[in-house]
């Protein structure tokens, strides 16, 4: 009884540190949705932009596996077949196909539906999580889903919404990285948070790599001034600590809570852009952004009070 007693309350705090990664994962957010949109304008070519900032966060990100699982190679060589085929479908799933699908889309869709078809990334979670990784949902985590996806549309109204390819490219690269969502949760029961984050990003750069290389983009490289390559580092810095805390979050903590968690970065940036640019939103949009504060604490809520279950027993450990 002791020792079930013990891996409850373990379980728990699991959970609320969990919890806490995925705060710091939104807090990164927010503040990095601010500073690529100035970043990306100082580019001709996103997709190169895109290379080269998670080139950046990749080579930190291995960096930081190397530092923080010990004999790192031997770990990695003994890795389960289904393991060692899981980190190469996170990198090409979540780090590579989507980010060359998202920004071709982009240059040929509307922005606002960009935006709407993006931030429904946590319903399609939120159903695959319950499909695939049996996850939870009671009347309250769904009545706050409800609430988040309402407060989506307030911050981010359909209007102007057109549907073409771009759209699609957009609609395929938010269905990938809703996959890699459930992919990645499996994955790290057996593998820790680093490895998988580096894998993420490292499997990642070389399908971008050879998109680019394809695509006669590499030739940028040469042209590039110090002002490109200091929006570079800084971004991947910041898409470093985003991988690295996202990862960390979904090892502990149901990758539905996660995934709505994160949904508070569209808050942050508007207090960022308040603050910095004076820029105050319209009042559905504030609606909005209060409407997601709120149901992100509602499901966090809900997160602290969750009996543990025999899958996320199973996904809970050290990083």
């Amino acid at each position: 009884m002791n020792r079930l007693i013990r891996r409850l309350h373990g379980d728990g705090r699991s959970r609320r540190a969990g919890l806490v990664l995925a705060l710091a994962t939104a807090l990164i957010s927010g503040f990095s949705v601010a500073i690529n949109a100035g970043a990306v304008r100082q580019f001709g070519d996103p997709v190169l932009f895109t290379t080269l900032k998670n080139g950046v966060a990749a080579v930190l990100l291995i960096g930081l596996a190397a530092a923080t699982v010990p004999r790192l190679g031997e770990t990695v060589r003994r890795l389960p077949p289904r393991a060692a085929l899981g980190l190469v479908a996170i990198g090409v799933v979540g780090g590579g196909i989507p980010f060359v699908l998202f920004f071709t889309g982009l240059a040929n869709a509307s922005a606002p539906a960009a935006a709407v078809i993006h931030k429904t990334l946590f319903v399609w979670v939120a159903l695959l999580a319950v499909v695939l990784l049996r996850e939870r949902l009671g009347l309250l985590q769904l009545a706050a889903i409800g609430v988040l996806a309402g407060s989506q549309l307030l911050i981010q109204p359909p209007t102007g919404v057109r549907w073409s390819g771009g759209e699609t490219l957009i609609a395929a690269a938010t269905g990938l990285w809703a996959i890699e969502v459930v992919v990645a949760k499996r994955v790290l029961r057996e593998v820790p948070a680093p490895i998988a984050a580096a894998a993420r990003m490292g499997i990642g750069l070389a399908v971008l790599l050879g998109v680019l290389a394809a695509g006669g983009g590499l030739a940028g490289l040469t042209t590039l001034t110090l002002a490109q390559w200091a929006w570079v580092a800084i971004t991947g810095v910041m898409l470093a600590g985003y991988v690295g805390t996202w990862y960390a979050a979904l090892r502990r903590a149901p990758a539905t809570a996660v995934t709505a968690v994160l949904t508070l970065g569209a808050p942050i940036t508007a207090a960022v852009q308040l603050v910095v640019n004076g820029q105050v939103p319209a009042p559905t949009a504030a609606a909005g952004y209060a409407g997601t504060l709120l149901a992100a604490a509602a499901i966090a809520w809900t997160l602290l009070r969750m009996r543990p279950s025999p899958a996320m027993a199973r996904g809970a450990g050290s990083a």
